[in-house]
């Protein structure tokens, strides 16, 4: 299992700030070829409210993740997101991989919801109990909550592929072996972007919010956007899937749904290839309830 130990180095590390690289390289340590516990007759759910039969051993590979009670909950689930990674995998894996979700929430009315609201019919278990974090206790955050697994249950990656694209490089290369083709190394160019951050100010929470960020290809090759991460599930974006010729700008549209009237403070992470990759995009404001 050597492998595992430098692929994922390889893969993460780079992303990661010196002050992570102990706590990374002690996680792989702690969680490589472990074999992960499942509870007992599970029960799996279509939107929250049907019961559904749901077998994985078809399978040669599992992608498990488990989400906590903890902060915001539309945030952490990234559902969208999920639907995208799955139907791309199914498509490169000849559906060889399966994805277990395990969600203990603070409310079931608030996941039922969230479900509901994005038509993920695919089956999740909703875990009142904690039984599946009490039987392996997860590290706490987030990015580790998420592991690929083989047949036999048995870990061989850790990390969130929705968090970042080299995470998803590293499951499709170890699920596909020799199979897998990456593109090839994308020449560096450099970037400008008109603004880093936009406010949107006070405004009705039930109404959708846009930002416009404009992206300008100053270097001399291709400028290609290869992944793009939110902070919450709230965002969504839309832009160009189309390289960005030397010279030519991109408009790269932002927008944000609330689910209930907050502050935000949101983050958008876009990987490309510039040196200075990932860039961070920010919105802010505040929604409110308005008076009628």
């Amino acid at each position: 299992m050597k492998t595992f130990y430098y692929s994922l180095l390889i893969f993460l590390l780079c992303a990661c700030k010196e002050t992570e690289k102990d706590k990374i390289a002690r996680l792989v340590n702690e969680w490589e070829s472990r074999e992960l516990i499942f509870p007992e007759n599970p029960i799996f759910t279509k939107l929250g409210r049907d019961t559904i039969a749901f077998d994985t051993d078809d399978c040669d590979y599992r992608i498990f993740t488990y989400i906590d009670s903890i902060g915001c909950t539309s945030c952490k689930l990234q559902l969208l997101k999920w639907k995208e990674l799955m139907t791309e995998f199914d498509s490169l894996t000849n559906n060889n991989t399966a994805f277990l979700f395990y969600f203990h929430p603070k409310s079931k009315k608030e996941i039922a919801y969230i479900l509901k609201r994005d038509q993920f019919e695919h089956p999740v278990c909703i875990d009142d109990a904690d039984s599946i974090n009490k039987l392996n206790q997860f590290p706490g955050e987030m990015m580790f909550q998420t592991f690929l697994l083989n047949k036999e249950n048995q870990v061989i990656a850790i990390g969130n592929p929705l968090h970042n694209p080299k995470v998803k490089e590293l499951y499709l290369k170890l699920v596909l072996g020799k199979a897998y083709t990456n593109n090839a190394i994308l020449s560096q160019t450099k970037i400008s972007i008109d603004k880093e951050m936009i406010d949107l100010g006070i405004f009705d929470w039930q109404k959708k919010q846009q930002a416009t960020f404009t992206f300008h290809n100053e270097g001399d090759e291709l400028l290609v956007i290869n992944g793009v991460t939110t902070s919450c599930g709230c965002i969504s974006t839309e832009y160009s899937h189309e390289p960005i010729q030397p010279g030519k700008k991109m408009n790269f549209q932002v927008f944000y749904k609330a689910d209930y009237a907050e502050h935000l403070d949101k983050t958008v992470t876009v990987y490309c290839n510039v040196p200075s990759s990932p860039i961070k995009l920010r919105i802010k404001g505040n929604a409110r309830q308005m008076k009628l």
